[in-house]
């Protein structure tokens, strides 16, 4: 399964920013958003909905690296996201998530008929390698009944 390109045919406003995938594999994922000046702020950096969305897109390409293959029977929804923005960005930003559940613990709430929940660490940095901002997903898997 490519994740990135499902994650980017059923999220087109990741695609309309211009979010693009760098890695993707065992609970993380690295997202980058380009700098474009229709995506800046009054201050001149991503706006902070352009930076709230390129670290939900990560967190979503983490998710899905660990529970992609259970899609026939949940659906994976984002139930909360706390973020905190810490510097202001400049330039291209890269968000790195790491998904913090144990896959076997959250399939086990799966199997018996429950909604597990799970988190997503998000670090945001700019071109210099400098975190910007940190952010927190917060997942479930929605058994389809």
């Amino acid at each position: 399964m490519d994740i990135g390109a499902l994650m980017l045919d059923s999220v087109p406003f990741a695609r309309m920013l211009g979010v693009s995938f760098d890695s993707i594999g065992s609970g993380t994922a690295a997202a980058r958003l380009p700098d474009r000046d229709d995506l800046h702020n009054h201050v001149g950096g991503p706006h902070a909905g352009a930076l709230f969305s390129l670290a939900e897109s990560a967190s979503g390409a983490a998710m899905l690296s660990t529970f992609g293959d259970q899609l026939s029977r949940a659906v994976p929804l984002a139930t909360s996201a706390e973020i905190r923005y810490s510097k202001l960005a400049k330039g291209e930003v890269t968000a790195t998530a790491t998904l913090r559940a144990d896959r076997a613990e959250v399939l086990a709430q799966l199997d018996e008929g429950k909604r597990p929940e799970f988190e997503v660490a998000v670090d945001i940095r700019n071109a210099e390698d400098v975190v910007v901002a940190e952010m927190t997903v917060s997942w479930t898997l929605r058994p389809n009944r």
